[in-house]
């Protein structure tokens, strides 16, 4: 459900955070798999928390209202939907890594992938699948 209980979030803003989080995919997969905890804390704050939580999404929003670069305004729901799928997946492969496995690069790979998608093209996969959701299955009221 789009959730109006929460300020809208910059598109560009969440465009350089999907950036970043290619970055740290792509370094994890080059020096090591231990930085996908960067992406699964920031996951679980923006995703569960809110984005305005996250001191890392305040400073960028801040950076880029000052600068005029903040783009549109966005519902936060969808792309906190989006950044629970990122938790899921760091957890995935955080947790694959501890346990000994080369799996953890799998969940690292099709991040980068999804990643690139939104920073590139401005287009959030989950976030589509979120409003596909709710346009198939539309909330009951009362």
């Amino acid at each position: 459900m789009l959730r109006f209980d929460l300020p809208p979030v910059w598109s560009n803003v969440t465009r350089w955070e999907a950036f970043v989080n290619f970055a740290v995919c792509g370094a994890s997969l080059l020096v090591t798999p231990w930085l996908m905890v960067i992406p699964l804390v920031q996951g679980f704050v923006r995703g569960f928390l809110g984005h305005y939580k996250c001191p890392a999404h305040r400073v960028w929003a801040r950076l880029f209202e000052s600068r005029g670069w903040g783009g549109k305004k966005e519902n936060a729901g969808a792309k906190m939907f989006a950044n629970k799928i990122l938790f899921i997946a760091s957890l995935v492969s955080v947790m694959a890594y501890a346990l000994g496995s080369d799996f953890w690069k799998i969940p690292c790979i099709v991040l980068m992938v999804f990643t690139t998608l939104e920073w590139a093209f401005s287009f959030c996969a989950a976030c589509s699948v979120y409003g596909l959701w709710y346009r198939w299955f539309p909330p009951r009221h009362g």
